[in-house]
């Protein structure tokens, strides 16, 4: 014989689901004059046959004609309102669901007007928050016949939508702001995405509640993945993979410490960038060939003469050459360095 629940009700806090269906498997078996007990931040949602039957605030409920009209209605009158009758009961958590995380897995390609190759990889981070605001709707949509919905279920899509908004809503930034420009406007941004993705939210019975944006930055990106990309020629990606090799010869603890730290990162590689862009223009108003640089390396260099290859300075080159990152023969006082020895440098 089937079990009648005369008692309805899912005590727990709730606190990673979003919806909890009475009981997990099967459906309730109710009779008139069973009650449900609804707690504050929770709402239930009837369903018979995939259809809403009644939707339940908080507070103690008696199943009765005047109380729930659309459940008996649904049983009618054969019966004297008092047969036993089934129904998936969803309990459906109402509270904000605060301080969920977002990021950017890669890097977003967006304009940079003015400076260097007039684009720039920038990848942020931040928190948004969600609230029910259509339980009816939610379970319909979203969770079907599921016995518990939780938030890990939705996290994915819900960061998809607003990733789609942010990366729109830069495009159309950018268009009128450099990047500098554009990290410090972070609350106009947030704003923003948050007004774009509502109406997306709101479809799936959903309310974006908070959307921030905790840091926007330029990307590290390394000049292979930047030429990966197509936004490099040959000239400028073997400058940047120069300052690459400075920059790691830098990080290593066993020497290096006379480097530019840090120049092929951040916003260092943007510097470079536009180094060796004036560098390029300036060669090509002269009339000069852009790969001629490249093609007359000498067998033999000094220190300054593979200084003034790699585009930094010639205390750099024999820094290198000290901590052991850049191999040369020592004559004398002075340092030589071979085609290859540079060669094999800049490869790392």
């Amino acid at each position: 014989m089937a079990r009648i629940f005369d008692v309805v009700e899912y005590p727990k806090e709730m606190k990673d689901e979003i919806v909890h269906r009475f009981p997990e498997t099967g459906v309730a078996d109710l009779r008139i004059g069973s009650q449900v007990i609804v707690r504050e931040s929770q709402n239930v949602v009837f369903m018979r046959d995939g259809r809403a039957l009644d939707v339940l605030g908080p507070g103690r409920h008696t199943i009765t004609t005047a109380n729930i009209p659309l459940i008996t209605d649904f049983i009618g009158k054969a019966f004297g309102d008092r047969t036993p009758f089934t129904a998936e009961v969803f309990y459906v958590s109402m509270k904000e669901f605060a301080d969920r995380k977002w990021g950017t897995p890669q890097p977003i390609i967006v304009r940079n007007p003015g400076v260097g190759l007039g684009v720039a990889l920038l990848q942020g981070f931040g928190t948004y928050s969600f609230q029910v605001s259509d339980p009816q709707q939610f379970v319909n949509q979203i969770v079907g016949a599921q016995g518990y919905y939780r938030t890990s279920d939705i996290e994915n899509r819900l960061r998809t939508m607003l990733l789609s908004k942010l990366q729109d809503l830069l495009g159309e930034t950018t268009a009128k702001s450099n990047v500098l420009e554009l990290i410090g406007l972070t609350d106009e941004l947030s704003a923003g995405v948050r007004a774009k993705t509502q109406d997306d939210f709101l479809a799936i019975g959903l309310q974006l509640k908070s959307f921030y944006i905790g840091n926007l930055k330029p990307s590290d990106k390394s000049a292979e993945e930047l030429r990966a990309m197509g936004m490099l020629d040959m000239q400028t990606y073997t400058q940047l993979q120069a300052a690459d090799a400075m920059r790691d010869a830098a990080q290593n603890p066993s020497g290096g410490a006379g480097l530019t730290a840090g120049i092929g990162a951040g916003m260092g590689i943007g510097d470079a960038l536009s180094s060796a862009l004036r560098n390029r223009d300036q060669q090509d108003s002269a009339g000069t060939p852009t790969g001629a640089a490249a093609g007359a390396m000498p067998d033999v260099m000094t220190p300054a003469e593979a200084a003034q290859f790699l585009k930094v300075a010639a205390e750099d080159v024999v820094a290198a050459i000290e901590a052991g990152d850049l191999k040369a023969r020592k004559i004398g006082s002075a340092y030589r360095i071979s085609k290859e020895s540079l060669q094999d440098f800049l490869k790392g």
